[in-house]
């Protein structure tokens, strides 16, 4: 069977990039624009459904499952943030505070399962997986509590830093063949 590179490196830099854009607004430090839609659709959505097919591809389920779906979550986030501003759109189809947050949690319950098969892959995933169980049920919270939404917005930055130095770790240690980022591989 023909095998791929590692599509992790990109489906993490992916979430991580697009993680940290988005929650750079959830903090409150800029507006919602073009650029955090578009980095959605694109980079945290159109590119993880890429690393996570190769994965599956690779058959790696934890990856391929992973990627797949924050892939989509990423579409769907950019199409419930769209879809209220199309003018053909009656406004009974404008998700609820209550929708989004149960939308937010089982996003938050999903990751949980997935951060419980990290215990079995490395330290920095863990990280990525742990930090963003906290920051979707943080979200979650923070549809009722606007300062909550803002720590969320903080704790989602970290999350995606962390994402993106796994990427990085990744790419550096297979170009240089040896450890040059750690992950901390479970024994």
């Amino acid at each position: 069977m023909e095998k791929y590179g590692n599509p992790a490196a990109l489906g993490l830099t992916g979430f991580g990039m697009t993680t940290v854009l988005l929650n750079v607004h959830n903090a409150g430090l800029f507006e919602l624009g073009s650029g955090i839609l578009a980095m959605g659709i694109f980079y945290g959505g159109c590119a993880q459904i890429i690393a996570g097919i190769i994965d599956f591809r690779n058959q790696n389920t934890f990856g391929g499952t992973a990627f797949t779906s924050y892939g989509l979550f990423w579409l769907s986030l950019v199409a419930i943030l769209i879809i209220p501003e199309l003018s053909f759109i009656k406004k009974s189809f404008v998700i609820s505070k209550l929708g989004l947050a149960i939308y937010l949690f089982l996003w938050g319950l999903f990751t949980f399962y997935m951060f419980i098969g990290t215990l079995k892959i490395n330290r920095a995933l863990q990280v990525v997986f742990a930090t963003l169980t906290i920051l979707f049920w943080l979200l979650t919270i923070g549809e009722y509590a606007h300062s909550i939404h803002i720590i969320a917005g903080y704790e989602g930055i970290i999350c995606g830093l962390s994402a993106i130095y796994a990427a990085a770790a990744i790419v550096l240690n297979e170009v240089y063949e040896r450890t040059v980022l750690p992950v901390g591989p479970v024994e």
